[in-house]
């Protein structure tokens, strides 16, 4: 088993398209492009005349489709893609996406990224009536809401299943006839649709899959709408009309790719803005910058050009370990650290570094990279973190659901800096992340979710509300 230096990790990657000869083909390079949202499992479901074909495992999706027959066994002109990190199931196939789903008047498939909120009532009320579940994952329970629902319409059940979820989803669904994208309310995660030179709709988590494909952007799927996508085209509606721009502010720190652009902001513009912000409210005496490879090295440039210090590569990413699975213990993270991460000596030997990083979760990772530097003769190292101190839970999507897990929950920052061994620590500002991400709207907070740094979810927590309050009373030492 490889090691992740980071540990955050984002819930799922979705990709669907309509209308191409090679569908899955096509979702095969898709879902390559989304591979960092996702490496437990892989699966495509294509539609070929309105049959139905799957195929998943676990794995990165070479691994899942290291033979080209089960790729070729997925004919058809649409499919749907998924990639899968789990925060809400076990690690297992049954929970591997996108779900097929046979009835004996219809079938379809099913894939979604985020993380329900209420999961727990609504399965209790499933099953009561009858319902049986084949996974432990939360997306099923909207396949069991579509079918017992009483609207006369299957565009009525799949409105009505969508207003009785809560939290944060992207769903995609392929039936016989259509393909339908919808969004939760608020936005937490993206998603985009774009079309391919021969006609061919494209739904991804991220635009960087476009590139990849060929396609061009058409606009982003909107809070609280359903799309379905058909023979005849691109058709726009609407499940719910209480809507709020809160798109999860980590898309933009950390989790998606450079090269994609959410709400017409680019990532990497995004990030090297809040690397600016950061050397203006940085207030030490340095030589150099240095970069904490990869997702940190937009903001470094940007805390280089603001500063005036020079960009450098004191830090070396070993780029053929994996990006996987956290280990458990303590001892295996730190050592994960030194497999990944490699300190340039002749780079930053005597030298005062700023050790520019996009977010402090438990320490473990922060302590280890500064005693690296330092063992490589680094004068000082002062950490800058392009994001403000994690505080709280994610719960639309992202696998921190306790404060014990977060270091910044438990101590100041301080007795961050003297844990992790830095000379200094200074974090970005919630009003400076805002600001840099700078999404043209009116919605609070930017139409960013920042509830991760101040607790202020922007919905109600439904099944997690006691656990969060009883959490808020915790105080955790992990050193």
């Amino acid at each position: 088993m490889t090691y992740e230096v980071k540990s955050l990790n984002e819930e799922c990657g979705l990709f669907g398209i309509w209308g191409h000869p090679q569908a899955a083909q096509v979702t095969y390079f898709g879902l390559h492009s989304l591979q960092h949202r996702g490496q437990e499992g892989a699966g495509i479901l294509s539609n070929d005349s309105g049959k139905l074909l799957r195929y998943r495992d676990t794995g990165l999706v070479s691994e899942v489709f290291k033979n080209p027959a089960d790729l070729e066994k997925l004919s058809g002109q649409a499919a749907i893609g998924h990639v899968r990190y789990a925060t809400a199931g076990e690690a297992s196939i049954d929970n591997i996406q996108p779900f097929h789903f046979k009835f004996y008047d219809m079938e379809f498939g099913l894939a979604h990224n985020g993380n329900l909120t209420n999961t727990q009532t609504l399965k209790k009320e499933l099953e009561r009536d009858g319902a049986i579940f084949s996974s432990s994952s939360d997306t099923e329970i909207l396949a069991h809401l579509i079918r017992r629902s009483h609207n006369p319409s299957f565009m009525g059940k799949v409105k009505e299943a969508l207003n009785t979820v809560k939290g944060g989803f992207a769903y995609l669904l392929m039936l016989e006839d259509k393909m339908i994208a919808a969004l939760d309310p608020n936005g937490f995660r993206p998603l985009s649709l774009g079309q391919m030179a021969n006609g061919a709709i494209v739904v991804s988590s991220e635009t960087c899959a476009f590139e990849v494909i060929g396609a061009k952007w058409i606009r982003d799927v909107k809070p609280g709408e359903l799309v379905v996508i058909d023979k005849e085209g691109i058709h726009y509606d609407t499940y719910t009309d209480e809507t709020q721009l809160a798109i999860c502010s980590m898309e933009y720190i950390y989790f998606s790719r450079p090269d994609s652009v959410i709400h017409g902001v680019n990532v990497h513009t995004a990030r090297k803005n809040t690397g600016r912000r950061l050397a203006q409210e940085f207030n030490h005496e340095a030589d150099i910058v240095v970069g904490v490879p990869n997702s940190s090295l937009s903001a470094a440039s940007g805390f280089s050009e603001e500063s005036g210090l020079p960009n450098e590569m004191g830090l070396i990413k070993n780029q053929y370990i994996q990006r996987t699975f956290i280990q458990p213990t303590q001892e295996l993270r730190e050592q994960g650290v030194r497999m990944k991460l490699s300190a340039v000596s002749s780079i930053v030997k005597d030298k005062r570094v700023v050790m520019v990083d996009d977010s402090i979760v438990r320490g473990t990772t922060s302590r280890r990279i500064v005693q690296l530097l330092r063992e490589a003769g680094a004068a000082e190292v002062h950490v800058a973190i392009a994001s403000p101190p994690l505080k709280y839970p994610c719960f639309y999507g992202i696998d921190i659901q306790t404060r014990r897990e977060l270091i910044a929950a438990n101590h100041s920052v301080e007795e961050t800096r003297q844990i992790i061994g830095a000379d200094s620590l200074t974090y970005l500002s919630i009003d400076g992340l805002i600001e840099s991400i700078g999404l043209e709207t009116d919605a609070p907070n930017g139409g960013l979710c920042v509830a991760y740094f101040d607790g202020k979810y922007p919905t109600p927590l439904y099944d997690y509300e006691k656990r969060y309050l009883e959490s808020l009373k915790e105080k955790t030492s992990f050193y």
